[in-house]
């Protein structure tokens, strides 16, 4: 019996080792609780990473213009040209191309235009006429150079003392004039313009010509501006140009003595502002005016079907001619070309029809 009782025993033993042994196993299989592991180092929590920025386009603007160009469009001198107004010098080559211009009187009634290129130099400009006392005041704080056919000494002496090279008809014996068969003497002088400008390159552009504003600059109540729907001026009895509002293409198109006003494109004249300023004449010269632009005046910014009222002035010869509202703010103007009507208070008139 006591070796039954031990063998039973030894049997129980047995068994219970093999289910805790089992039991063990079971705890390594895939369906158990997870063994323990050890903890994982703390890592940085992950970022994530922008997209590579592009660099923002270079942008330039035309100083005396103050539209976009492509940057180093305008890295290059500004050509003033006197250009003639006769009748039988129109239609004038290149005009629309012009940054600005500026309409002045000179003898007999008549007006002549001092035009400015920078922003967009053709190979060709005219007709070319000669100098007058008033220009060396109007082109001197635009740097750059100067062109025109020849002049009384007197004023020649006058424009020769400015810092300006002067590019002159009468003394050019390198071919940057030619007179133009098609045309009558003496209103078929051409300038090669292109290649003027290249021949200065180290001469820096012109100054900024004034505040420029949005396409709309007068739209703001401060400055007042009424509807226009047309501009006229009055030089003499023999030069009284007009412009009139062209909303769907946002311009001024210009007449002259009641004629629409072409250039030889076959384009009609036309201007993103019109500037007209009232200023007096002197008549030291004896038949030759010198239109006075010391000081200031009364002025009248015209740009979007809108004139505003302001005023003018100019410290000296030096001097950027500067516009300011009747608030004293600056009188801005919209991106594109300007035309400046330099009216004569005396025998001269100016009137703006809503």
């Amino acid at each position: 019996m006591a070796g039954h009782a031990a063998r039973a025993v030894g049997r129980t033993a047995a068994f219970a080792v093999l289910g805790i042994t089992a039991l063990l196993l079971a705890g390594c299989t895939t369906d158990g609780p997870p063994r323990p592991t050890e903890t994982p180092e703390p890592t940085e929590p992950t970022r994530a990473v922008p997209a590579a920025v592009a660099a923002p386009a270079p942008i330039a603007f035309a100083p005396i213009r103050g539209t976009l160009v492509e940057p180093g469009a305008a890295a290059h001198p500004s050509l003033g040209v006197k250009i003639d107004n006769h009748v039988d010098a129109r239609p004038q080559v290149a005009l629309n191309r012009a940054d600005v211009v500026f309409e002045e009187l000179v003898e007999g009634g008549i007006t002549r235009y001092l035009s400015i290129w920078q922003s967009d130099v053709p190979d060709e400009i005219g007709p070319v006429r000669s100098i007058r006392p008033m220009d060396p005041d109007i082109i001197t704080p635009f740097g750059g150079l100067i062109a025109y056919s020849g002049g009384q000494e007197q004023f020649v002496d006058m424009m020769m003392s400015t810092p300006l090279p002067n590019l002159v008809f009468d003394y050019d014996d390198t071919g940057l004039f030619y007179r133009a068969d098609e045309r009558p003497g003496p209103h078929d002088v051409i300038l090669k313009a292109a290649e003027a400008v290249a021949r200065y390159p180290e001469l820096p552009p012109p100054p900024v010509l004034g505040a420029y504003g949005a396409a709309d600059p007068l739209a703001a109540p401060r400055f007042a501006a009424q509807p226009t729907s047309r501009i006229d001026a009055v030089f003499s009895d023999a030069r009284f140009p007009s412009w009139e509002w062209d909303g769907a293409n946002g311009v001024w198109l210009r007449s002259q003595e009641g004629d629409p006003d072409f250039e030889a494109s076959g384009d009609r004249v036309r201007a993103t502002n019109v500037v007209t300023i009232r200023l007096s004449i002197d008549w030291s010269y004896g038949e030759v005016p010198r239109t006075v632009l010391d000081g200031g005046g009364e002025a009248w910014v015209s740009v979007g079907g809108r004139t505003a009222h302001g005023a003018w002035s100019k410290a000296g010869r030096e001097s950027m001619l500067a516009l300011t509202a009747d608030d004293g703010s600056p009188l801005p103007l919209a991106p594109g070309t300007t035309w400046f009507e330099l009216v004569p208070l005396e025998d001269g008139s100016v009137a703006f029809a809503p």
